[in-house]
């Protein structure tokens, strides 16, 4: 590739040639591409769905590839599994992350390596010293006994990068790393890159976010449609250039304009608190009709937690709240739906698609009461799944696909879709557009103001700045569980800069 910086001569550490993979009734990647260097940060760029992911399950022995040739340091290889990917020097920390919750740090780093005594059981004296060594090299601050499933995602993206690391790895993938880490955090990561690249390991980092891109990449390949579209290096880069590569089109604005009109009270939350700790105190606030009211806060500041306790899936402790002047209680998240609350989750994998069925039960299982019973219509069903298809832009060979084989973007566009059934009065959304790409973000944007548009109350949590104060009308601001401030967008100080530091001086409020 002539617009792919050389190494002096000397022979890629990876090298991905003319990769094809074929699913029932799409090609995923055709011809697609890739080369690592040594020692270097190579980002893979694309819209959801562009095949990046679908690349890298090749390189890691995920999904068999149906062409090409995948060389490390000039030798043919094929990895048959994972473990074998492991095994050859090659890692990957996935944006979902999978980990077994109810068991501790040590033993998800450890998973099926367990270090083992003379007699034959496993050594955790060894396995607890070998992970201490591995966080301590890294910086990472977590106990290697702590029950994982109690950690922040955040902590837990910090874990799967150190188990990487701890398989001594000589290619590592990062698929969105920094899609749940604060700006500290992220900082911290960087730190970690820098100090891999240095002793000669290559990393292929994927991400949506433009200026980590240009900040911490030596080199640039964008795919489109599963297609490689060019490689570059990154000095020199615009945003704008990633842009126009990676949608084939120019891109002017990056949120659309705003038309909503504020309305009556909607949603009126007096003293609210849930029940059992980690989550937030006497917190106070409304949403109005055609209102977007943006939830910030840094990681532990316990935003999730609030629309959670407010959908009845977590516990409500105390306090008031009325919907168009009525109290409600929303005790279970079924009684939240029958009231008109949808929510949106932060973990896709985890707790919002149903992987192992087909994006027709993901469309209308929150919605299963209006088909009918015993028997349920299946006309409507179908004819709901394609409205959540064309209305959502979800890019998919057909409505009984199964979800899980959708990229991210694709997925919660189906979620989105499967809760807009439902007819919601107010939606709650947790980090809407983590690890989606600049044209779906767009999309969603719009989807969001259009709600907005018809009188709907929509509750955003962002770790965005930008995307907050981008397309929110007030910015509702929490710290270690309370309510810091609410900042009212381009009224209270006037300009970006200002609102910003003002939400950031909030969100350390109570820390």
């Amino acid at each position: 590739m002539s617009e792919q910086k050389e190494n002096l001569g000397a022979p890629y550490l990876l090298e991905m040639l003319d990769i094809e993979k074929q699913f029932p009734g799409v090609k995923a990647l055709d011809h697609a591409q890739l080369k690592l260097r040594a020692g270097t940060v190579h980002a893979l760029m694309g819209e959801n769905g562009a095949g990046k992911s679908t690349l890298m399950k090749c390189l890691f022995g995920i999904y068999t590839r149906d062409g090409g040739t995948v060389k490390m340091n000039g030798v043919p290889v094929a990895f048959t599994s994972p473990r074998d990917a492991l095994d050859n020097g090659v890692a990957m920390v996935h944006q979902e992350l999978n980990q077994v919750l109810r068991r501790n740090v040590m033993e998800n780093v450890w998973l099926g390596r367990f270090p083992t005594t003379k007699l034959g059981t496993v050594d955790t004296k060894k396995m607890y010293a070998e992970t201490k060594a591995v966080f301590e090299q890294l910086e990472i601050d977590v106990d290697p006994r702590q029950i994982i499933g109690e950690l922040s995602v955040s902590k837990r993206q910090m874990v799967e990068i150190g188990k990487a690391v701890s398989y001594n790895a000589k290619i590592l993938v990062l698929d969105e790393p920094t899609s749940s880490l604060t700006e500290d955090e992220v900082e911290h990561l960087f730190r970690i890159m820098n100090r891999l690249t240095a002793s000669g390991v290559g990393i292929i980092y994927i991400s949506h976010k433009m200026d980590e891109i240009l900040r911490i990449s030596d080199d640039v390949t964008i795919m489109r449609d599963g297609q490689w579209i060019a490689t570059r290096p990154a000095d020199g880069l615009t945003k704008e250039e990633i842009i126009r590569l990676m949608v084939g089109r120019e891109m002017t604005n990056q949120f659309p304009p705003k038309h909503n009109q504020i309305g009556d009270v909607l949603l009126d939350v007096k003293n609210f608190s849930g029940m059992y700790e980690p989550t937030c105190h006497d917190v106070n606030f409304q949403l109005h009709r055609g209102e977007v009211l943006g939830v910030a806060g840094l990681v532990g500041s316990r935003r999730t937690e609030l629309l959670n306790s407010l959908f009845g899936y977590f516990t409500k402790g105390s306090g008031q709240v009325t919907m168009n002047g009525k109290p409600i209680s929303n005790v279970t998240t079924d009684e939240a739906r029958k009231n008109g609350f949808a929510l949106i989750t932060e973990e896709r994998r985890a707790t919002g698609i149903f992987g192992e069925n087909t994006i027709l039960f993901n469309s209308v299982i929150a919605n299963v009461d209006s088909y009918g019973k015993p028997l349920l219509n299946n006309r409507k069903m179908n004819t709901d799944t394609d409205y959540v298809i064309d209305s959502m832009h979800v890019k998919t060979p057909s409505k009984k696909t199964l979800i899980k084989s959708l990229s991210g973007g694709n997925q919660q566009k189906v979620i989105i879709g499967r809760w807009l059934l439902t007819n919601p009065d107010v939606l709650l959304m947790d980090e809407p557009t983590r690890g989606i790409d600049v044209g779906a973000k767009y999309e969603i944007y719009e989807l969001i103001l259009k709600l907005a548009e018809q009188g709907k109350g929509v509750m955003m949590v962002s770790s965005e700045m930008p995307e907050l104060l981008g397309i929110c009308d007030r910015i509702l601001v929490m710290s270690n569980g309370r309510l810091a401030g609410i900042v009212e967008r381009g009224k209270d100080f006037g300009d970006i800069p200002g609102e910003q530091e003002k939400i950031m001086e909030l969100a350390a409020k109570y820390v």
